[in-house]
């Protein structure tokens, strides 16, 4: 059996096992120093609110370095934070990737960061993680990058589905929210730019009851108007 594929089926007996954020941390941590990192993290960028999407991060850094990182708002001027939200290609940090993010470079290298391994994740759902292995010495070389690719991007993706389940565990969560299949047609519908008449007529009901359905999603996704409710379940991927 290829070592591997027992490296994952390893780490994947662990991750079926976590049921909190703290449990994900301690374990992506020492798959992380297994694979020869002192650090491990992972952000997550769920895809709502549209006006100010929330991100969840996760890592095993020292608190120093964390409040800092929150403080300075550099979330909003990493540039593997940048290159994750449109692209699945892994980044290593170098002196390029950071050129227009100086401070937050210097501040990484007093900090003991000096080596790193980003690799962004995106899901069918619209949620976009990155998964960021780092270490204070020993730059990546290539035969490390070579044999080490498949099961960092492994590890990305499992420790991405694992974050995501647990958020989606959470009360009053996105995932929590259910829709009939009738609320599913008279949604998709109004998607296309039907009134709640067209649509009537298209479901040969009356439309009275595609006003009914509609309400009710409207009122299970939480959205104050039928654009909204449209654009929401749509990110959802419910329609």
């Amino acid at each position: 059996m290829h070592p591997h594929y027992l490296w994952q089926q390893t780490w994947q007996e662990r991750l079926v096992q976590v049921c909190t954020e703290a449990e994900l941390m301690s374990v992506m941590a020492q798959a992380a120093n297994q694979l020869g990192f002192e650090f491990g993290a992972i952000g997550m960028r769920l895809p709502l609110p549209l006006s100010n999407p929330k991100t969840v991060m996760l890592s095993n850094y020292a608190p120093a370095w964390r409040e800092r990182y929150e403080t300075a708002r550099y979330l909003s001027v990493d540039p593997t934070v940048a290159h994750a939200v449109l692209s699945t290609r892994p980044v290593l940090w170098s002196d390029q990737v950071f050129a227009q993010a100086g401070q937050l470079w210097e501040d990484a290298h007093a900090h003991g960061l000096r080596v790193g391994w980003a690799q962004p994740m995106h899901d069918i759902k619209g949620i976009a993680s990155l998964l960021t292995l780092s270490r204070s010495h020993d730059a990546i070389s290539p035969a490390e990058l070579g044999d080490k690719t498949p099961q960092v991007a492994w590890l990305a993706q499992a420790v991405h589905e694992t974050l995501a389940g647990v958020l989606a565990s959470r009360p009053g969560s996105a995932a929590e929210v259910k829709l009939t299949v009738r609320e599913i047609d008279v949604l998709r519908w109004a998607g296309d730019g039907k009134t709640a008449g067209e649509t009537a007529d298209i479901l040969g009901i009356a439309e009275r009851t595609v006003v009914f359905h509609i309400d009710n999603a409207l009122r299970r996704l939480g959205a104050g108007n039928k654009t909204a409710g449209v654009l929401k379940a749509a990110m959802l991927r419910l329609i």
